[in-house]
């Protein structure tokens, strides 16, 4: 135990270069050592298996010189993968790879090996979330992100989901345009691409963006339970405000912050920096959680939980258990694959704080 007070997220403003925004669309510390071999496919989910056979000959088609003007001349041998193990003679078709699943089943862990098995160097590829991706427009510019980007051989578009009419027309522009330029495409989504925005806004009047995304990924489907919660036991309960404290002042490296403070902070700090928010943590301890109140709060909540799975930072917490936190209006609502994916991950981070405590 220390006098020291540990730091509270609510005191930090990080301010985020849009150089380092480019630098760090890499797999987050969590998949740095994935690879397609440490992928544990389950035996009763054959889709599994076949996903990881396609993704490896789709990074073995991305070797060779870089494909300009790719967009038109065929999946860079993709066809191999879905077919008939014969290379690709289309004229034209979907320069990406989509794979649809629940949340859970490795999605993360496969796109993270793909990026990693594909034949270039790193400064060749991109990995980031659909919001970092559209957080890097923001920063760069359209144009600029389309010349930062359409050098490269492949970009992995982790949580591909649309959340309002703004985000389809901007995204469907700037990946036209790079798949025009020879750039490979893979993502992820608990969504059919056909089927984006669908339930967030009036989607049909998008239909043109929609279905000019759909053409440019070859979904994938993953089947299977989370593996976070399979054979695994249950969530710790909550703790309580005491137990938190006392973990957070014995416990280096750890923040400490009352749930409903962070939530008020949350909303004056872009979600671009929420990574750089948690820089250098190696806990999160959480006291007085309640229900999130509104739709914005909580779709924040979801973009912090997934910076702090990414870089395997355990959250204790005293109040309501996360299975708790959203509403279910929320849950039955567009963006319960969002609620449910965060849920999910905040339970796997609350049952590593578990040893903070005692």
């Amino acid at each position: 135990m220390t006098d020291t007070a540990p730091p509270s997220l609510c005191d930090r403003a990080p301010h985020v270069p849009a150089d380092r925004l480019v630098a760090e669309m890499v797999p987050p510390p969590r998949f740095d050592s994935v690879r397609f071999d440490t992928y544990i496919p389950d035996p009763n989910q054959p889709s599994q298996t076949e996903a990881v056979r396609v993704l490896e000959r789709f990074a073995a088609g991305l070797g060779g010189a870089h494909a300009v003007g790719g967009g038109k001349r065929g999946f860079l041998g993709l066809g191999s993968a879905f077919g008939k193990g014969k290379a690709a003679k289309a004229p034209a078709g979907p320069r990406g790879v989509y794979l649809d699943g629940g949340y859970g089943v490795g999605k993360t862990h496969l796109l993270a090996s793909l990026w990693h098995a594909t034949p270039a160097e790193p400064s060749l590829k991109a990995f980031g979330t659909f919001v970092e991706l559209t957080n890097l427009v923001g920063a760069l510019g359209f144009q600029q992100t389309v010349q930062t980007l359409s050098g490269h051989r492949l970009l992995c578009i982790d949580e591909f989901e649309l959340d309002d009419p703004g985000d389809t027309v901007l995204v469907s522009t700037l990946l036209g345009k790079l798949v025009d330029a020879g750039v490979a495409l893979a993502a992820t989504s608990n969504t059919l691409p056909g089927k984006l925005g669908e339930g967030r806004f009036a989607a049909v009047d998008f239909l043109r963006e929609i279905q000019g995304l759909a053409a440019q990924f070859r979904p994938l489907r993953i089947d299977g339970e989370d593996y976070r919660h399979r054979g695994l036991p249950e969530a710790p309960a909550p703790f309580t405000d005491d137990e938190v404290r006392a973990a957070a002042y014995a416990t280096e490296g750890a923040s400490l912050d009352d749930f409903p403070s962070l939530l008020a902070h949350l909303a004056k700090v872009h979600p671009s920096r929420y990574g750089a928010l948690t820089d250098g943590l190696k806990a999160v301890c959480l006291t007085d959680v309640q229900p999130v109140p509104d739709q914005s709060t909580a779709l924040r909540l979801v973009v912090l939980a997934d910076r702090l799975y990414d870089r395997e930072v355990p959250v204790l917490a005293s109040g309501l258990p996360f299975d708790r936190l959203f509403s279910e209006e929320m849950l039955n609502g567009g963006y319960r694959k969002k609620y449910f994916r965060a849920i999910s991950r905040l339970t796997a981070l609350a049952r590593d704080a578990k040893g903070l405590v005692g």
